[in-house]
Formats: structure tokens, sequence, C-alpha cells
């Protein structure tokens, strides 16, 4: 359904003062691009030792809060060999990735080489990366400043944005997952069987980026099944079939992109996941089964095993009950009003997986922010979010480095609890936020409508 007032809904003043505010929004979306370029470019530079390494990396990377997985994995993955990933690649016993195995889906793999062509240093590799990516963040601008006005600014000049932009490749995949949402909200003289099918196959591939948007392919299906939302009001039966090619739309997708490498090359492919399968959860991972469950157990290595297994059993069990809690309260609310909340149920969804999963980096914001634009969040409660998020995103560096440099860590530490404790309640209640917000905008731009009339119950998201 839509999220936000499509162009057709608007009058023809408003749709052009929306299309001025994204060309606004997408400039002041690149300077901010600038200066997390700039943020990230104080760790890289000369001298360079022989591996292509800046020497002031391990230096300041910590202290100064300029680190970033992209410079970071320049080394360790073959991506200064300029090895094409998967084909040829694998993974050791002990967990090491060989080869060209990168520990991303395949799509952020080929982005990680692309953005290594030509780069002889991870000076290179950060700046060939940034522009790769930028782009995407461009794009994503545009987008949510044409479905949600100027609250698009969150996204375009928010502190996420400088912190995280180059931090890891997550730009193209929130590209993907934002374009889903674009994609039902503003072509609506085409039906909602087929732009469900275009959603889904962004959504399949967000999924081989960084596998997120899958899970918000199970609302788009519900949407998609339930009808949608006709403009004129009119009731629409079940539809089954639009349901099916909107799911073999996404199935088909990621099959598509993955089967070539696997094929090619299954134990480079196959590496990535089992590489994630045996990730950890522990003082790198942010989150709360480290910082809320590890001190339940004892300090041993047996200890450290049997809270690792628990965490392997807990974390999936509850990321799904937190899914099926999602989907049910969006089927209820369905039942009430005659549309399935597709959006809101995928927010509340991402939520379960951010507050349970072991891995919880502080770039996963970017995940998140979209949400925080497209959906009337109350702004205390965003603010609330972004002041945690920057405890973690600043903070967690500023511990590593006081621990590295033997000064007491106490302080440090404390912001590092307050931001994961804080981030994690702040999920809770954004999770039944989601579930019942209106786009933003939609109260002051709609006319008056019956209340008996259908069309009032479509922004509902």
């Amino acid at each position: 359904m839509p999220t936000a007032l499509a162009a057709s809904d608007l009058p023809a003043g408003g749709v052009r003062r929306r299309a001025a505010l994204a060309v606004v929004v997408v400039l002041l979306c690149g300077l901010v691009l600038g200066l997390a370029y700039a943020n990230k470019a104080r760790c890289a530079g000369a001298p360079f030792d022989r591996d292509g390494r800046s020497t002031v990396f391990d230096v300041i990377k910590d202290s100064d809060v300029c680190y970033s997985d992209i410079q970071f994995l320049w080394l360790g993955r073959d991506i200064n060999e300029h090895v094409f990933p998967y084909v040829s690649g694998g993974i050791t016993d002990g967990g090491a990735l060989v080869g060209g195995a990168v520990e991303y889906p395949v799509l952020s793999g080929v982005l990680m080489w692309l953005g290594a062509v030509g780069a002889h240093n991870d000076a290179d590799f950060l700046r060939y990366s940034a522009l790769l990516l930028a782009p995407f963040a461009l794009l994503t601008a545009w987008m949510l400043a044409r479905l949600a006005g100027s609250a698009a600014l969150l996204w375009a000049a928010g502190p996420p944005l400088v912190l995280y932009a180059f931090h890891n490749w997550e730009l193209p995949v929130v590209c993907t997952a934002v374009g889903a949402v674009y994609v039902m909200s503003a072509p609506t003289r085409y039906s909602v069987r087929t732009r469900g099918i275009l959603a889904a196959v962004l959504l399949g591939l967000g999924f081989c980026l960084k596998l997120y948007p899958g899970i918000f392919v199970l609302p788009l299906l519900a949407y998609v099944l339930t009808g949608g939302v006709d403009p004129k009001g009119r009731e629409r039966g079940p539809d089954i079939r639009g349901a099916l090619l909107t799911a073999a739309a996404a199935v088909g997708t990621v099959v598509a992109v993955n089967l070539p490498f696997a094929l090619v090359g299954y134990e480079g492919w196959r590496a990535s996941i089992t590489f994630q399968q045996l990730r950890q959860a522990d003082i790198t991972t942010n989150s709360i089964w480290y910082w809320g469950l590890r001190p339940m157990f004892g300090p041993d290595a047996r200890s450290e095993t049997a809270f690792q297994h628990a965490v392997t059993v807990a974390s999936p069990l509850l990321v799904l009950a937190a899914f099926a809690l999602a989907m049910w309260l969006g089927w209820k609310r369905y039942l009430t009003i005659g549309v399935f909340p597709w959006v809101g149920v995928s927010g509340a969804m991402l939520c379960g997986f951010l507050l349970f999963h072991k891995v919880h980096s502080p770039q996963y914001t970017l995940w998140l922010v979209p949400f925080l634009v497209l959906l009337e969040v109350p702004w205390w409660l965003i603010g609330s979010y972004l002041v945690a998020d920057a405890a973690i995103g600043i903070g967690v560096f500023r511990y590593f480095y006081s621990m590295g440099a033997g000064t007491s860590v106490e302080q440090m530490e404390n912001i590092v609890q307050f931001g994961v404790w804080g981030r994690a309640s702040l999920l809770v209640v954004l999770f039944f936020v989601f579930l019942w917000a209106l786009p933003r905008g939609y109260r002051s731009a709609s006319p008056p409508v019956a209340r008996s009339d259908p069309r009032d119950l479509v922004p509902v998201v």
C-alpha cells in the first residue's frame, strides 16, 4: 500500500514544491556524503606499508573514530590482490576466509571487488568505494523526499549518514528497500500485482546485498494477497495469483543472482554463509546478548561455549517470534481497517531482527532510518534513538581505544552500555509504533473523507 502521498494525490503546486524539495534534499545529501568521506579518510593516506595499508590506520582508527570496514577489509579477503570473490575461495576449519571469499552476500562481494579495481592501497579502495556507493545514497534521498517531503532530511543530513555512509557497504541495500516502497507507492497507474512483482525483485536484489530486505517479502505478499488499496474504494477479493507471482519474483531473483556463483565456486559461495553461522556474540557485536546474557555465565572456556550455544538457539527463535508477532498484529490491523500495513509490519520485523540478532553493528542504523522518515514516528523518539545510536557509534571505538591504551574504561563502558540498552528499549517501542503509524505528511495534506469511506484507510501502514 502507499506509505505516503503519491504525486497524483497532491495539487499541482504541491507537486512542484515536492520536486523542488527533492532537489534540495539530494544536493544536501551530496554535501553530507562529502563530510562522511572526509571523516573516514582521516584514517587513510600515505605513508603505506608494503601491503598498501595506511600506517596511520591502526594508530588512530579507534581514538579518532575514523574506522571503516571498507578500509579494514582491504587486507584479509584478497581484495588487495584483486581476486574476484567467491569463485576460488573457501573457509578454513578455524573460520578464516581465504581465496577471495568474503562474508557478505554475492552482490556486496562484487561491489567490494569493483571498488578495488585500480586501487593500489587502502586509501584508494576507500575513495573508489565511496564513489561507487554514493549514488545509492543520493537516489535513496530523492525517493524519500518524493515520498515523505522534508522528513527526508533525516536521511540526507542526519548523523547516521555522516557516521556510517562509508563504514560498510550498506547504501545499496538501503536503496533497494526504499525502492520497493517507492514502487508500491508512486506509480499507482499500475496494478498492485504488477507493482508487487517489481518490488519483490528489488527486495530480492537487496537480499543478495545484505539479506535483511528479504524479510519484507512476507508482509509484501500479505499486502498483494489482500488486494492492496483501491483509490476508488471498491471491494476486491484475495489475489492469490498475484501473491504467488510476487513470491516467485523474489525467489527467482535470489536464485538467478546466486546460482552462477554457486555453480562456478560452491565452496567460496557457501563460505559466506558458514562464516556468519560461526560468528560469535562477543564484545565487537554490540548486542544485548553479550552485554546482558554473557555476565550470567562464568569466565572459563566451558562457560563461554555454553553462552555461545545459548545464543545460537535463542537468537533465531526470538527473531522468528518477533516476525510472527509483527505479522499477526499486522493481520489484526488488516481485519480492522481493510488494508494490510505492509510497510509498518516490515519496520516492526526489522526492529525484531535488530533487537535479537547476535550481531548489531552500528551501521545497521542506516537500515532503520528510512522507516523513521516514511512513518509518523514522534520526533522525540527519533532524537532519543539517535542519541543512543551515537553512544554506540562513537563510544564503542573510544572504548576499544581505552582498552588498548590500558587506561580506565569505566566511563566509556557506561556510555556503550547506555547505547546498547537505550537502543534496545527504543527498538521495542518502535516495533509497536511502526505498526500503527501513518505516513509522513498525510494528516496535513489529505482531503477530508467520510469515516465510512474506504479511502480513509489508505494511509494506514
